[in-house]
């Protein structure tokens, strides 16, 4: 009795280092994972849909990314929120989404 459950405890332990992914993958599908991974940005970013984040947190969002002299922040009808900003000495467009991907075009 004993062998068997040292055996089943064995077994469980090595099915589930098996079990286990080592890699990290690139998102390509344009759907939110269950699994947060904050630095892997969704391909077809901007999303559109229900944004939850405040113009301040969208701001601090952007900024934290590297962008500085935010200006115009406003949420669409999309739920995207799009500003003017300024990074690496470089006017740009900026756009974030819900899924907190932000997007950038060169002005």
């Amino acid at each position: 009795m004993i062998r068997f459950v040292i055996a089943l405890g064995a077994l469980s332990f090595f099915s589930a280092a098996y079990a286990q992914d080592t890699g990290t993958k690139p998102a390509t599908e344009s759907e939110t994972p269950a699994v947060a991974t904050p630095d892997t940005a969704n391909p077809s970013a901007p999303v559109p849909g229900e944004n939850s984040f405040t113009e301040a947190q969208a701001k601090e969002r952007i900024e934290s990314k590297g962008y500085s002299e935010i200006s115009g922040l406003t949420k669409g009808e999309d739920g995207i929120w799009n500003a003017t900003a300024m990074k690496d000495g470089k006017p740009s467009t900026v756009k974030l989404d819900y899924q907190g991907n932000i997007t950038e075009t060169a002005k």
